[in-house]
């Protein structure tokens, strides 16, 4: 009986973990449509936080490629004045970027919901020769 107790409280505790980490998660970062991300983007810093790889295989038009695994060394690369429109591949890693900034002083931090994988607008490749 007790190990179903122990199981118990594990589960409860890893909830409650889930539930206060997507609670951080949506105070720290706004889910913007395509449309939405497109109608702002002119007026914000676009951010790929994918790795050089996958940028450079296709990323939005105007977009720089600051790879969520170098955010720590290249954050201040970006501007805390202007909006930050993240983007990933899906948005776990934008997710995680925007808590990132959040933590360092960043408040206009948006997301494109769904991520790369759901853009259909203009996107821009490196030329391989």
């Amino acid at each position: 009986m007790s190990i179903w107790i122990s199981l118990g409280v594990v589960l409860v505790v890893l909830l409650a973990y889930l539930g206060l980490n997507a609670l951080r998660l949506k105070k720290a970062v706004t889910n913007l449509t395509q449309e939405q991300f497109i109608e702002g983007y002119r007026k914000a810093q676009i951010i790929d936080v994918r790795e050089q790889k996958e940028f450079d295989a296709g990323h939005i038009l105007g977009a720089r490629n600051v790879p969520s695994s170098a955010m720590r060394q290249r954050y201040k690369e970006i501007r805390p004045d202007l909006p930050v429109y993240l983007y990933c591949q899906n948005t776990g890693r934008s997710a995680r970027t925007a808590l990132f900034l959040k933590k360092r002083g960043y408040h206009q931090i948006y997301q494109l919901q769904g991520g790369f994988r759901t853009w259909t607008g203009k996107i821009k490749s490196k030329k391989t020769y």
